[in-house]
């Protein structure tokens, strides 16, 4: 089973913010996608308004690296 680094799930995350219309989106750009690193895990957080609030997508807190990963693909399998 291959390690998920944190560039990995960058890279996820920028796949994602461009599959919803966002090339490369500023800090508060709503709706656009970040990752959150806190607690020894990580999570996806999305920007609800442009004073920097934000929506954990998962409402799992901070998890593993491997099991956002996991999240992260299922929820772009949705997408399609």
């Amino acid at each position: 089973m291959q390690r998920i680094t944190e560039k990995m799930l960058e890279k996820r995350v920028d796949w994602l913010n461009k599959l919803k219309g966002f090339d490369s989106p500023e800090y508060s750009t709503i709706g656009a996608f970040v990752l959150d690193y806190a607690y020894s895990g990580v999570s996806l957080h999305q920007y609800t308004n442009e004073s920097g609030g934000v929506n954990d997508v998962f409402r799992c807190g901070h998890i593993p690296k491997r099991d956002l990963w996991n999240r992260i693909c299922a929820y772009m399998t949705d997408m399609y």
